[in-house]
């Protein structure tokens, strides 16, 4: 399928050849690449609704600023696909979050136009003002904007930086991209042009002049001068407070304009001219639409929001797989157990969907809390309820969760409170990248004591482990699962609680024993296979727990076999390998060569799940090999002698 050509976007390779058009030409640029990110994003999958929400943005802050030497830090970056576009890589948008291919995030080894790297909300103010006060202690001149946009505002980083900007008074801008989240997004046609024309009178030269030259002049009029600038400045004040949003951020230390149409591209050239010299911390608040321009996009922002490939002409996302995926999995076994205890809730930090309780906010919406993407928060807020008796499933991502990392210690564990943890997104999550794999929660949530933590191997675990954790726990207690299709296995109606702490001796092997948590297991069990096809007795072991680990077992298989390799998609560091170890030594085991088999010390990058596992050697292959190789360099093992696969 050949690409369309466009008369302006195909003369566009980098910022400096949009500035080469009339300001006039923008909506012509904008509309090309609105058309483009839809054809791209419909054939490839990725993020979609934002980026379609902020095209004008990024065409009009290109334009007006001296990009690459001016600094752009886009929040999280799931937005920043039309910047992408503009700065050198529309010719390889194909490959976007492909193995080898475009980033689905910034990254700052990708393009020298990604001043920071994203990938979680809420860090581009804070992001922008380290830049900002780094500039001026270089003597440079650049200028710095931050685009802040798709609920990044509803976590507490963003007014942490917020408050610090407003006291450091560095010269830096926030453009605030609205997606229609503030109630002014729905004013009607005269009171937005009222809106307009307040924000013009505020950011134009001549104004801001103006002011510059009274304030200088009461300045030399000492007690009366003080009393006209205070005039003044409840007058402006004042006007805001009637016609804007934006008292808070004036509250802040910001000067506020807004709320300005976020889709006038020419409009939006006009402001950031008349902002771009103004001294001090800047908030341009721009209502937008996630989805703009595309109307399967704008009626279902949510599902729009990140896409697999999808039919161009009608939005219908092309599904292959039939199976249920992990997320639904879970989610429908926590609307069962929610209706058979009234004590039990669901918690999320912003990803109803993401994490699967989108069905129990439809069915049981009562007990259901979406908190913004605020995951210390949400943490906190589980701890709260869990004080009275109640039982919160905290469902987040793997990667958000390490976010909140001293609530579940200070607030959950210190205090020995019954909240479950639900990861998604365990492992490695595929087109995401090293910003979303879930490598590191073994390691962070093992540390803390009193902590449970275990992975199921199947979807039928997965539900068991979600009733254990509920039923069965004192304390707070984590599981983590794999993001994707689960593997098909029969579920029973039902569930059934599950011993703390203790495996599942899959089979028994004399040569090796391949201890296997998670996901893992099928993988250890296809390994086993392969081994014993070149003649090595392999056993596998679901462990089922990281913690508390089956000490019993570890004993048993010590004693019983060659060789141990330990199987995990976590780092080695501090992972369930490193339990093993601590397990074995504590028991005082007989000696027994081991191996710990897991995710290397190095970001994973982005590709499909199965590429990444057979990149690092989690496949089933990859495992064998590790294992084969292991054995053969260990003289203490009686098989010494083990073939090289081609």
């Amino acid at each position: 399928m050949s690409n369309p050509s466009y008369k302006f976007l195909d003369r566009i390779d980098t910022p400096a050849d949009l500035r080469r058009f009339s300001v006039h030409d923008l909506r012509h640029v904008a509309a090309e690449v609105r058309e483009f990110l839809i054809d791209s994003v419909s054939r490839t999958g990725g993020h979609f609704g934002a980026g379609l929400g902020a095209v004008e943005l990024a065409v009009a802050l290109h334009y007006v600023f001296q990009t690459p030497e001016d600094r752009l830090v886009w929040d999280t970056g799931h937005q920043a696909y039309p910047h992408k576009i503009l700065t050198g890589r529309k010719d390889r948008m194909h490959t976007i979050r492909q193995l080898g291919g475009l980033s689905g995030f910034l990254k700052r080894t990708e393009s020298e136009y990604d001043a920071f790297g994203a990938g979680h909300a809420s860090t581009a103010i804070s992001a922008a003002l380290g830049i900002a006060t780094a500039r001026d202690f270089a003597g440079k001149k650049f200028r710095v904007v931050a685009i802040v946009g798709d609920g990044s505002m509803t976590g507490g980083m963003a007014y942490e930086a917020m408050n610090n900007a407003g006291v450091l008074q560095k010269d830096m801008i926030v453009v605030l991209s609205d997606n229609q989240m503030i109630s002014l997004s729905s004013i009607q046609p005269r009171v937005w042009s009222f809106h307009n024309y307040f924000t013009e009178i505020l950011t134009h030269p001549t104004y801001n002049k103006f002011k510059s030259n009274v304030w200088e002049l009461t300045g030399k009029l000492d007690v009366f001068g003080d009393r006209l600038r205070d005039v003044a400045r409840h007058v402006e004040r004042g006007l805001k407070a009637i016609m804007t949003p934006g008292m808070l951020f004036e509250a802040l230390g910001f000067r506020y304009f807004g709320p300005v149409n976020g889709h006038n591209v020419v409009k939006l050239v006009e402001i950031f001219e008349h902002v771009r010299d103004l001294p001090g911390p800047i908030l341009i608040h721009a209502i937008t639409e996630k989805g703009k321009g595309y109307a399967p996009a704008e009626r279902e922002a949510t599902r729009l929001h990140g896409v697999t490939p999808f039919d161009k002409l009608t939005g219908v996302e092309v599904r292959k797989e039939l199976k249920p995926s992990f997320t639904a999995i879970f989610g429908n076994a926590m609307v069962e157990i929610c209706r058979a205890n009234p004590k039990v809730v669901g918690i999320t930090a912003a990803m109803p969907d993401g994490t699967g309780l989108i069905k129990l906010h439809k069915e049981m919406p009562e007990r259901f809390f979406d908190v913004g993407i605020a995951e210390q928060h949400a943490v906190t807020f589980a701890a709260g309820m869990a004080t009275e008796g109640y039982v919160p499933v905290v469902a987040i991502y793997s990667t958000f969760l390490q976010r909140a990392f001293d609530q579940i210690v200070h607030d959950c564990a210190i205090q020995k409170l019954h909240v479950v943890f639900a990861l998604d997104r365990g492992g490695l999550v595929g087109a995401d990248g090293a910003t979303h794999h879930g490598a590191l929660d073994l390691s962070y949530l093992r540390c803390v004591q009193g902590m449970v933590v275990m992975a199921p191997k199947d979807e039928q675990e997965l539900r068991d482990m979600l009733y254990t954790a509920v039923t069965s726990v004192d304390g707070p207690v984590a599981l983590r699962y794999p993001r994707g299709v689960a593997l098909g296995v029969p579920l029973r109606e039902g569930f059934q609680a599950l011993p703390i702490g203790k495996a599942e001796l899959l089979r028994v092997g004399k040569d090796v024993t391949l201890l296997a948590i998670g996901n893992m297991v099928p993988n250890a069990v296809a390994a086993a296979e392969l081994l014993r096809a070149d003649g090595v007795d392999a056993g596998v072991v679901n462990m089922r727990f990281v913690k508390p680990i089956d000490e019993e077992l570890l004993r048993s298989v010590a004693s019983q076999c060659d060789a141990i390799v330990t199987v995990e998609d976590n780092v080695v560091q501090g992972g369930f390998g490193s339990a093993v170890l601590e397990a074995l030594t504590r028991i005082g085991a007989p000696r027994i060569p081991v191996h710990l088999h897991g995710l290397p010390d190095t970001f994973v990058e982005h590709g499909s799940p199965a590429e990444l596992h057979r990149q690092v050697h989690l496949d089933a292959a990859g495992i064998a090999e590790v294992t084969r190789k292991f054995l053969r360099s260990n003289p203490s093992t009686h098989r010494p002698q083990i073939a090289a696969t081609p």
